[in-house]
């Protein structure tokens, strides 16, 4: 039988990453692919403490329909937590308990854009994104990305030349991929073309929690005073990215909106997870616990960096994140990354291509990323050997 498609998805490609996945294991390779939280960090012990109270005592809750919305209780907490942390949070406001952050931008994308409406991205920028945008048939146009974010000029260019712009995608804190924050100044300039062209910013923040060294940049969204930023966040790196527990934090027109998409989409998030998380947060020192990734994500960064200033070519450069899970590292002009990663696997590592992250499909990129949060520190150490090796192998002739 010959299948035919929708316009919406015929042209779509699988997740490199994904597809990783697939063949790290069967390869043995060491992998720096991975967009995962270390195991390390997640509350086992914890989490069986709370699941079998909750069966004990409220599984009828666990374990039938719920509102959309999310569970209440989970929700103030969220919203407690970004106002005193983060200063999020208009009168004006509301928030919804989505599948993971994936959900929250792609309903956010449903609910604003119509088909050939265009979304600005940094270039580059998450692939789970990006996809999600292609599946309602949006126009991507990326954005340069300089050393502290994306390029304000080039930004106001692309407002400029795509009058149906509806939505500036951005990660500005621990960027995925390549580990950058943007700076405060750069963070006022991006609101201010938002509101001077009347488009809505969506701020995928969930690195945020990671900073393991420098001084914290405010969230978009705490400068926001008329609606123009969508905040979305998530617990995937904080606790585990199992349980698929995102949110959205916008004006309240938008979150009616995509509550009734949601209920369209799966009705409402697994409502065991959001108990175990909101229990978790009641019972224990969710900070301390944030403070152990933190500190384990430091060393382990530390690590990478001292080992790639040890065994890469010097002409190879790098990003120093102060914060998140990834270094981007960029090769010399002309050189394209996917010959480079698939060589990488021949020497039994695993590493992501530029070119995945690319707004446009078709981009040759000459940079790859790397994480660090998963492997071990042995892995690291063994790890950036063989990749630098192989590097000079192909770079250095």
């Amino acid at each position: 039988m010959e299948f035919t498609f929708s316009d919406r998805c015929k042209d779509m490609r699988p997740s490199a990453i994904r597809e990783l996945f697939k063949v790290i294991p069967a390869e043995g390779a060491i992998t720096f692919s991975a967009g995962n939280p270390s195991p390390l960090s997640f509350p086992v012990e914890e989490f069986a403490e709370i699941a079998a109270d909750i069966f004990k005592n409220e599984a009828t809750a666990a374990l039938q329909y719920s509102v959309t919305e999310g569970y209440p209780k989970l929700i103030e907490q969220i919203r407690k937590r970004l106002k005193e942390r983060f200063y999020v949070g208009a009168d004006y406001d509301e928030t919804i308990i989505t599948t993971g952050a994936q959900q929250a931008i792609e309903l956010t994308a449903k609910a604003l854009c119509n088909e050939g409406d265009v979304v600005i991205c940094e270039n580059p920028s998450f692939i789970g994104s990006l996809n999600a945008f292609r599946s309602y048939n949006l126009k991507l146009v990326g954005v340069d990305m300089e050393d502290d974010g994306i390029s304000v000029e080039k930004l106001e260019k692309a407002l400029k030349e795509n009058p149906n712009a509806k939505i500036i995608y951005l990660i500005p804190t621990f960027q995925n991929p390549t580990g950058i924050t943007m700076p405060l100044k750069k963070r006022k300039a991006v609101l201010e073309l938002a509101q001077k062209y009347n488009v809505f910013i969506l701020e995928d923040d969930p690195y945020v929690e990671l900073r393991f060294t420098g001084v914290p940049e405010p969230e978009i969204k705490s400068l926001d005073t008329d609606g123009h930023v969508i905040y979305c966040s998530s617990f995937s790196k904080i606790l585990s990215p199992g349980m698929r527990l995102g949110y959205l934090c916008a004006h309240k027109e938008i979150i009616n909106k995509v509550t009734v998409l949601k209920q369209v989409s799966d009705s409402h998030t697994n409502i065991f997870s959001q108990m175990l998380a909101s229990r978790f947060m009641e019972r224990y020192d969710l900070d301390a616990h944030i403070k152990k990734i933190k500190d384990l994500y430091r060393s382990r960064c530390s690590l990478m960096l001292y080992c790639i200033n040890q065994c890469f070519p010097d002409c190879v450069k790098h990003t120093i994140p102060e914060g998140g899970m990834f270094i981007w590292a960029t090769l010399p002009e002309g050189y394209d990354s996917r010959i480079i990663a698939r060589k990488a696997l021949e020497h039994k590592i695993a590493i992501v291509s530029g070119s995945t992250f690319m707004a446009d499909q078709n981009q040759i990129s000459n940079a790859f990323r790397m994480n660090f949060s998963t492997p071990s520190d042995e892995d690291i150490v063994e790890g950036i050997k063989r990749l630098g090796d192989m590097l000079k192998e192909e770079l250095v002739k």
